[in-house]
């Protein structure tokens, strides 16, 4: 399929698809490389269009907009979807996101953006919904379903986009038989609404037989989400506090403001709730598309894999894991250290908050079937970790 890549209205390079394949085998020129996806734009040389090391990255940059190989339960997915593999989604809705504004516009079509974009036009998601977090489920009937923004979902938790009064909202079950990543994410939004920190709401919600968290779309139709991967792949990498001492004077030397301050609130959550999984995909900056302008650092979202305990036995807890500091794993007494000023958070906002969290765990105990056990080991880590800040803050 000869086919032009678009941001929102802007052509970026015209180029032949192959849908079987998944891959661009061609590129027949480019037109505006500074609307491309900005990890494309970092491989471009500005030569050979049809260099082959770039048009296998475009190729692997829009197959990674698929659901990836490593998403819970993929093959019950797929069969409840009638497809072989998740990357035949990308050919339902022009490969479009609720992320940012890219698709695939075929040669030959007349259709535009404002046409088509999820932000603007409501999508059949009941029947996706079901076939990726109901435990039975029938397979997908409705052709409409498939031509949905849940095509270009990434991670690896079930997922599922949905309309509420307009409102675009993602929501995320638990990983395997795990139920605690929905509390998490609330429990991460209330210590954020504690502190003053931004962030995206997360909120909880029941779903047939299982509780989910639910978050607002934080992109709208004239803005992308860049990616801290996509920002330091044409950085130099140097695998120590380097990496992140050269990204915040990146994004400070874009015009983002408080950027320091902002990277280190998201530390300071992860020290709290001990979150292992701060990957290089689940922070970045807001860019506006229509400008290309930096706008902001994105809000604190993505929390869910928190909390790991592994055993408790006279008072002491162990949890299992360390958290994740760029291209690091560190432990997470060394992570804070990167945070310069801790007095400027107010530690008392979080005394009562063990209860509070011990309160939402019980409410939904009748569901998730969590043991008073493992609910009161859950409430002394989190305890533990608001007073070992507590120490620091005094310390320091």
């Amino acid at each position: 399929m000869k086919c032009i890549l678009m941001n929102k209205n802007t052509e970026v390079l015209m180029a032949e698809y192959d849908s079987g394949l998944g891959v661009f085998t061609k590129i027949y020129d480019v037109y505006n490389i500074d609307y491309a996806p900005y990890i494309i734009k970092s491989f471009y040389n500005g030569t050979d269009v049809n260099d082959t090391s770039f048009r296998t990255n475009l190729s692997d940059w829009f197959r990674g907009r698929g659901i990836p190989s490593w998403r819970d339960k993929l093959d019950l997915l797929l069969h409840r979807l009638d497809i072989s593999v998740s990357s035949e989604l990308l050919d339902k809705s022009f490969g479009l996101s609720l992320s940012d504004q890219y698709w695939l516009k075929p040669i030959d079509s007349d259709i535009l953006y404002d046409d088509i974009n999820f932000f603007d036009h409501d999508f059949d998601y009941s029947e996706f919904l079901e076939a990726s977090l109901s435990r039975n489920s029938k397979t997908i009937t409705k052709e409409e379903s498939l031509k949905t923004p849940n095509n270009t979902t990434d991670g690896m938790l079930k997922k599922a986009w949905i309309i509420e009064d307009g409102t675009r909202y993602l929501l995320k079950g638990g990983y395997k038989n795990e139920v605690l990543q929905p509390f998490n994410e609330a429990l991460a939004s209330e210590i954020c609404k504690r502190l003053g920190f931004d962030h995206v709401e997360y909120t909880l919600d029941t779903y047939k037989d299982m509780v989910v968290s639910k978050c607002p779309c934080f992109i709208n139709k004239d803005t992308e989400l860049i990616t801290a991967y996509q920002i330091r792949n044409d950085m130099k990498r140097h695998d120590n506090v380097e990496d992140y001492e050269e990204y915040i004077k990146k994004l400070e030397n874009n015009g983002i403001k408080d950027a320091r301050n902002k990277m280190e609130n998201m530390f300071i959550l992860d020290f709290l709730i001990m979150n292992e999984d701060r990957h290089l995909n689940n922070f970045g900056i807001i860019r506006n598309v229509n400008t290309l302008k930096w706008l902001d650092v994105t809000p604190i979202f993505d929390n869910g894999m928190a909390l790991n305990v592994d055993y408790y036995s006279e008072g002491e807890v162990a949890i299992s894991g360390q958290g994740r500091f760029f291209y690091e794993e560190k432990p997470f007494d060394e992570i804070i250290k990167v945070v310069k000023d801790l007095k400027r958070i107010d530690i008392n906002k979080l005394k009562d908050l063990p209860e509070w969290f011990d309160e939402l765990l019980h409410k939904y105990q009748n569901i998730t079937k969590m043991s008073d056990k493992r609910i009161n080991l859950l409430c002394v880590l989190l305890n533990r970790q608001i007073n070992k800040l507590k120490s620091l803050i005094e310390n320091s």
